[in-house]
């Protein structure tokens, strides 16, 4: 994987991370936690999708592509 789309992996993760916190405050998460226990399905899969692309995104910016 190159450098430059391990970075945008990176910020997408970052920004989806952001997305889920922002998500996870929302009115319709506290009424899921409050009823359910659990926030909204759009939460989670905005924090796990955005943790994976997150850590695969850094994976890839610290081995570099490697050259032959």
């Amino acid at each position: 994987m190159n450098k430059a789309l391990s970075f945008a992996l990176l910020v997408a993760g970052i920004i989806l991370i952001i997305y889920g916190i922002s998500a996870s405050n929302s009115t319709g998460s506290s009424l899921s936690r409050m009823a359910n226990g659990v926030p909204t399905d759009k939460t989670i899969y905005l924090l796990v999708g955005g943790s994976v692309a997150a850590i695969l995104g850094l994976l890839g910016v610290i081995r570099g592509s490697k050259t032959t």
